[in-house]
């Protein structure tokens, strides 16, 4: 301690040691040495106008002349107010300071025990491994972070981030000058450059490699965090924003990638991390076999019972009852963390396992079963393996017992060789699901029966998300009904849905009549999918035309045939907003 002791004692104290590094005034010094005086009688809050009064007297009142001192060692970090409520120093006028209480910042009492916030390097040497260059390499993010802390705490001054940015630099030049010294490859090194990553885009990446090493799963994962670590100021937030965004170098090259969750607010929130196979490489340099990961659409093409599904949307493209919009936004919330934390907690839920949901889309035709099972694999990053029920009955008895088994067996196979977990979608299951014959029966009957039975102990024992869609709940088995735990209703959609259905779906770039009148054909009682169909068939009408022009009296043709039941051969699709 000896530097307190030299620092309390020094009655000249511009020839104190510190007072190089304090950046301060003779006053402004002997302040900070009242307040080390009185922090050493074990006194951590201390009342400005008392250390005032006790330096220079209540005479004449000219210690109020030293509040300018106190302010700006406020500014310089050296000292803090001991408040609630935070308040910015530029904010605050002189007299207010009066009656506060201030204390001693950890900055200063650092650099009052170590005598320097100098960041002491060793000599430039090569790197000895790519574990040594990594320490260096967290010690930099670990900076970052603290630069960002002072620009949240409005106590802070920005000469504090200056002398951690001086730092930083530092280490920075220091990182590339042993670089250089180093004869080998170091791997993480080699990586940043091939992919010519830019500095932000470099931090970003450090401070997600920084989470995996230190097996944490800490906020500094949140799009939000990650952005503060680079930005300055407001408009640097807004703008870094597209280094996290879809389509950015990080995100389009596979280096990162992010699960979306909903956080309490309602809001969806996003977690990053480093992709596997990028990660295994930098963990493990010397692993030299590459570790192929196999992919559902390599696998796929071996079988011919799933369509493999990439949604495009997602659940904000689907214009949806608000009903039933609540229990969607119910389910995604079992990705949340504090929710499955929980249900881990209550011995409810497996730590390993995901979501488990086995869901019933019910609801008339295009109305956006289909398109909002796609839309919800989507939002929770998962891709969809889609079943026609309508492909498993047989002519021949047996063969659709067997093919119900396979529908399960196949995804289970497809899954373990993936290590993914794909939304299980059954479309038009009225077959799988239908009441059961209970009295003499034929043949056909039986197996029926018998298939059912094989289906309804499949979807016991199911584990994931299975979506199966069907145009009549009321139709079905009592036992069936039992093991979905979500039955979602799609009803046709009122006048203000259809008049948003209509105007998204509208051509952009098509020449329209005068006075088009959107609110007309949104009058008309539509599904989606008809809507859907209608302005697909209206532009094929309109496009051969001489002059084509859209105009009300095409789109009501349209939906003259559409309610006649002219088009009833053509498959009914889903609605977007997009």
């Amino acid at each position: 301690m000896k530097n307190v002791i030299n620092f309390i004692e020094h009655e000249d104290v511009i020839k104190s040691e510190l007072f190089s590094q304090l950046k301060c005034s003779e006053a402004e010094v002997k302040i900070l040495q009242q307040l080390v005086k009185k922090f050493l009688q074990g006194n951590e809050d201390m009342l400005v106008l008392e250390v005032l009064q006790d330096l220079y007297g209540t005479d004449d009142y000219t210690y109020l002349e030293h509040l300018t001192d106190i302010k700006v060692l406020l500014e310089l970090g050296w000292i803090n107010q001991r408040t609630f409520t935070p308040v910015k120093i530029s904010e605050v006028i002189n007299l207010e300071l009066l009656n506060g209480v201030v204390g001693l910042t950890s900055s200063f009492l650092r650099l009052l025990e170590e005598g320097s916030l100098e960041l002491s390097l060793p000599d430039v040497k090569p790197y000895a491994d790519h574990l040594e260059y990594l320490q260096d390499q967290f010690f930099r993010i670990e900076m970052y972070q603290k630069m960002s802390a002072i620009r949240h705490n409005v106590h802070e001054h920005s000469l504090g981030i200056d002398r951690i940015q001086n730092k930083v630099n530092l280490l920075e030049t220091r990182i590339a000058e042993r670089i250089k010294e180093t004869a080998e490859d170091i791997v993480l090194d080699k990586f940043i450059k091939q992919k010519k990553l830019e500095k932000k885009e470099e931090v970003i990446f450090l401070a997600l490699l920084r989470e995996e090493y230190n097996a944490t799963d800490t906020s500094l994962r949140e799009m939000n965090a990650l952005i503060d670590l680079i930005s300055f100021d407001d408009y640097d937030r807004i703008k870094n924003r597209s280094l996290l965004e879809d389509g950015s170098k990080l995100i389009g090259e596979d280096i990162i990638d992010y699960e979306e969750m909903l956080n309490p607010f309602g809001g969806i929130s996003r977690s990053f991390y480093i992709t596997d196979e990028i990660l295994q490489s930098i963990i493990h340099p010397q692993k030299k076999k590459k570790v192929t990961k196999l992919k559902l659409d390599m696998l796929i093409k071996d079988q011919d019972i799933f369509e493999l599904i990439d949604p495009e949307t997602n659940l904000d493209d689907v214009v949806l009852n608000p009903k039933t919009r609540d229990t969607l936004d119910n389910l995604m919330r079992q990705v949340d963390k504090e929710v499955v934390a929980r249900l881990v907690a209550w011995g409810i839920k497996d730590k390993k396992s995901g979501i488990d949901a086995r869901i019933i889309f019910y609801g008339a035709p295009g109305t956006g079963k289909t398109m909002t099972a796609h839309s919800l694999a989507k939002s929770l990053k998962r891709q969809v393996l889609s079943f026609d029920c309508s492909k498993i009955l047989s002519m021949y008895v047996g063969e659709s017992e067997k093919n119900v088994r396979k529908i399960f067996d196949t995804y289970y196979e497809l899954t373990q060789q993936t290590k993914t977990e794909p939304v299980l979608l059954l479309n038009e299951a009225d077959q799988f699901l239908s009441a059961r014959s209970s009295g003499p029966s034929g043949g056909a009957e039986q197996m029926h029966n018998q298939m059912q039975n094989i289906f309804l102990e499949q979807i016991e024992k199911f584990k994931g998300i299975l979506i199966a869609t069907t145009n009549l709940l009321e139709n079905i088995d009592v036992a069936f009904s039992r093991r979905f735990n979500y039955k979602i209703e799609f009803k046709k959609p009122n006048e203000k849905q259809r008049l948003e259905l209509w105007k998204k779906m509208l051509p952009k770039d098509a020449p329209y009549e005068k006075d088009f009148d959107v609110e007309k054909l949104a009058s008309y009682s539509l599904t989606g999918g008809q809507i859907n169909l209608i302005i697909k068939n209206t532009a094929y009408s309109v496009a051969i035309k001489q002059e084509p022009l859209f105009n009300l009296d095409d789109f009501i043709s349209h939906i003259g045939k559409e309610k006649e039941g002219n088009f009833d051969s053509e498959k009914s699709v889903g609605f977007l907003t997009k």
